[in-house]
C-alpha cells in the first residue's frame, strides 16, 4: 500500500474523507491501517512524496526545505518509535524545537493519526512558539485572543462599537481583525484607516489586519494605508492555493512589501482549515488532514505572527459532529506547533452541523490544556457577518481564569494602565467610538 492510501486509510474517522472516497471502511480495516503506519520510517517520507514532486509546488517547498541535519536525532524512527519518543518525559519543548525543521509535515500528520487525544494534548503542551509584533505572543501561562468584530455591512461605528465591547473583556491582545462583507480596495482602505486610528488613539499595543485577499491589502499598501498584518487563507496543495488566488510567488512578493513597511517582527496572518483542498477537488487522493498539515509547510515559509484552523467552518461535508471537529482541532493544533507554527484555533461550527457550544467548550478547554497560542473573541460567540459560531469574549475569560492563564505582556500592562477591567466606560472608549 502507497503512503498516500495507508494515510488515507489510517485516520479517524471524519465525513470529508468518507466524501471523496479515500477512507477506511471500517473500525477494523482502520486499526489495521493504524498499526501497518506505525511501523512505516520516517525516512520513507521523504522518498516517497504524497503529491507529485513535479507538479505541486507545494511538495517542491517541502521537499527543498527538509533540514537534513535537523532530522538526524529522528532519522532511525518509524512512525511509532516517533509517538513514544515525543511522548518521553526526558523530550522537552527543546528538543522538540531543535528536530522541527526536519518534521515534514507527512510525518507530523501520520504520528498524529496514531496519537490518541490526550498524546496530542501532552506533546503540544510541551512546545512554545513566540511571536511579536507590538506585544508578545505564546508565553507561558499566557492566552490571547483576536478581537473578531465583523459587521454584515462593514459598518465602521457597528465594528467600532463590537472592538470596544472586547476590548473591556481584555480581548484583542492576538490582533483585532475584521472579515470584511466586502472585497473593495475602498472598503479595505476605510476600515484599516479607522482600526489603526482607534488602536493609535487608545495606545494600544496590539496589531490590526482586515481580512481581504492578499492582492486587495497588497494594492492598500501601495496607496499608503496602515497595514499591520497580511493576512491570507491558505491550503496544502499548489492547485487548492490556486483556487484561492495565489501562490507561493504571491505570498513572496506580500511578504515583501509588508517588510518594508517595518511595522513589526512577524507580518503574516494565515488560516487554514481541514477539507478546503477536497472542497475545491485539489486534493490529489490525500486525506483532509494531511492536506491540513502540509499547508503548515506554506505558513512556516514565512514566519508568521499568527496562525489558526478555523477548524469546524467548512461545515459537516468535512467534519461532521462535534466529535470530529474536536478531534480535527486538536490535530490541527499538534501538528503546527510541531512543524514550528504559533497555532491558534478558531473553536466554532456552522448551524448545520452535529455540533453545538458544549462541544465547542469542551475543545476550548482542551485546547487551553495543549498550550494553544490564542482564540476568537467574537461578540455572543454569534458572528453575524460570517453566519457561524465561534468563541466570545466570556469564553477567553473563562479559560484564562479556570487555567490562570493572563493576556500578553504588554497588553495585560495597558489594561491595567486604562483601568479594565472597570465599572465605568474609560473616557478614552468614547472617543475610539466617535473615531469610527
Amino acid at each position: 500500500m502507497d503512503l498516500k492510501t495507508l494515510l488515507a486509510k489510517a485516520t479517524p474517522a471524519r465525513s470529508g474523507d468518507e466524501l471523496a472516497g479515500i477512507a477506511a471502511a471500517s473500525a477494523e480495516e482502520r486499526v489495521r491501517a493504524q498499526m501497518q503506519l506505525a511501523d512505516v520510517p520516517l525516512k520513507r517520507f521523504l522518498a516517497e512524496p504524497v503529491i507529485d514532486y513535479d507538479s505541486d509546488e507545494v511538495t517542491r517547498l517541502i521537499c527543498d526545505s527538509h533540514d537534513a541535519q535537523a532530522f538526524a536525532p529522528i532519522a532511525s524512527l518509524t512512525v511509532g518509535e516517533f509517538r513514544e519518543w515525543l511522548l518521553d518525559d526526558e523530550t522537552t519543548g527543546e528538543s522538540l524545537a531543535a528536530v522541527s525543521p526536519g518534521v515534514t509535515p507527512e510525518m507530523a500528520a501520520a504520528v498524529s493519526k496514531v496519537m490518541r487525544v490526550q498524546d496530542l494534548i501532552t506533546v503540544a503542551a510541551k512546545i512554545r512558539v513566540v511571536t511579536r509584533f507590538r506585544d508578545t505572543i505564546g508565553l507561558p501561562g499566557r492566552l490571547s485572543t483576536r478581537l473578531q468584530p465583523n459587521h454584515p455591512t462593514d459598518d465602521p461605528r457597528g465594528i467600532a462599537a463590537s472592538i470596544v465591547d472586547g476590548l473591556l473583556y481584555a480581548s484583542g491582545d492576538a490582533v483585532i481583525g475584521v472579515n470584511p462583507a466586502a472585497d473593495d480596495l475602498a472598503t479595505i482602505e476605510t476600515l484599516l484607516h479607522m482600526l489603526d486610528r482607534i488602536r493609535a488613539a487608545l495606545d494600544i499595543p496590539t496589531q490590526t489586519c482586515v481580512l481581504a485577499h492578499v492582492t486587495t491589502q497588497m494594492d492598500a499598501i501601495r496607496r499608503g494605508a496602515p497595514v499591520d498584518l497580511v493576512f491570507q487563507s491558505i491550503a496544502g496543495t499548489e492547485a487548492a492555493n490556486r483556487a484561492f488566488g495565489i501562490n507561493l510567488a504571491l505570498l513572496d512578493e506580500a511578504h515583501a512589501a509588508a517588510r518594508e513597511l517595518s511595522r513589526g517582527e512577524n507580518i503574516m496572518y494565515f488560516e487554514t482549515g481541514q477539507g478546503s483542498a477536497l472542497s475545491a477537488n485539489a486534493h490529489h487522493g490525500v486525506d483532509q488532514q494531511t492536506c491540513e498539515a502540509r499547508a503548515y509547510a506554506v505558513a512556516r515559509r514565512y514566519r508568521p505572527l499568527l496562525v489558526n484552523t478555523v477548524v469546524g467552518f467548512i461545515g459537516p461535508e468535512y467534519l461532521f459532529d462535534g466529535k470530529q471537529i474536536a478531534r480535527a482541532g486538536l490535530e490541527d493544533h499538534f501538528c503546527g506547533k510541531l512543524l514550528g507554527l504559533p497555532m491558534g484555533c478558531d473553536i466554532c461550527y456552522t448551524n448545520h452541523a452535529e455540533a453545538d457550544q458544549d462541544d465547542m467548550d469542551a475543545l476550548l478547554t482542551m485546547l487551553g490544556v495543549a498550550g494553544c497560542n490564542y482564540i476568537m473573541g467574537v461578540p455572543g460567540a454569534d458572528d453575524i457577518m460570517l453566519n457561524y459560531q465561534s468563541t466570545s469574549f466570556h469564553d477567553a475569560l473563562y479559560l484564562r481564569s479556570l487555567l490562570r492563564l493572563r493576556p500578553a505582556p504588554e497588553f495585560e500592562a495597558w489594561l491595567e494602565r486604562v483601568g479594565v477591567p472597570g465599572k465605568h466606560l474609560p473616557p478614552a472608549f468614547e472617543k475610539a467610538l466617535q473615531l469610527a
